[in-house]
């Protein structure tokens, strides 16, 4: 029997690179105090969620946000974490660590927009990947289709996963842009991309062998 898996996806608590609006990507910043109560509050609202797995990318805000929501929850035996590369943010090259504003007006100005939220009305949050890479003076930034390339090895990994059967919950602690890249994805044009998914927001999502479905997304703690 073809197997579906319940995803709680939880965006990881706030960063001191949230703080000062910048790129954080692949690079690291810890969580703040903020963050770590973003974490903690996560975990008390999945306290009694029976989770059969968690995953997360290789990064010290998620693994912290991980850690921090597993050291809560109640589920017997104790579900095991498993950091992965393909669950990172977009990699946005040389503007690591840039003021988001900046970079992406750089990326915006030759296709006349100089916002993220304009190059998402205009175009697409795909196309704003597009140009970013293209701006990139190193051509190393993550483009559309990189991105998904490597995304998409990540979910492959809890589908093919042995120990998770039908029916099972997982927690998987996830990024701002990936969670808006999913609704754009699979969001079916139901849901404001203009609007950036709080830290520690809960959305959940039903991974099957072929799809993913959005089951609720939330944008808000």
């Amino acid at each position: 029997m073809d197997k579906q898996i319940t995803l709680y996806v939880v965006r990881h608590g706030q960063t001191y690179f949230n703080i000062y609006n910048k790129l954080q990507g692949w690079s690291n910043s810890p969580l703040t105090d903020a963050g770590m109560a973003d974490a903690r509050s996560a975990g008390t609202r999945l306290q009694d969620v029976v989770f059969a797995a968690a995953y997360c990318s290789d990064t010290t805000r998620a693994e912290q946000t991980a850690e921090t929501i597993l050291a809560a929850n109640h589920s017997v035996p104790a579900a095991k974490l498993t950091p992965a590369s393909f669950f990172r943010e977009e990699f946005y090259g040389y503007y690591e660590g840039t003021d988001m504003a900046q970079a992406w007006y750089v990326a915006g100005a030759p296709h006349g927009t100089s916002t993220f939220k304009a190059i998402e009305e205009k175009y697409s949050i795909g196309k704003a990947k597009d140009f970013l890479k293209a701006a990139d003076p190193f051509h190393q930034a993550e483009d559309n289709q990189d991105y998904w390339n490597r995304v998409d090895q990540g979910f492959d990994l809890i589908r093919q996963a042995p120990n998770l059967k039908d029916g099972d919950n997982v927690l998987l602690i996830s990024h701002g842009n990936t969670l808006l890249s999913l609704m754009e994805r699979y969001g079916q044009g139901k849901y404001d991309l203009s609007v950036r998914p709080a830290n520690g927001s809960v959305t959940k999502l039903r991974l099957t062998p072929d799809d993913i479905q959005v089951l609720s997304y939330n944008q808000k703690d």
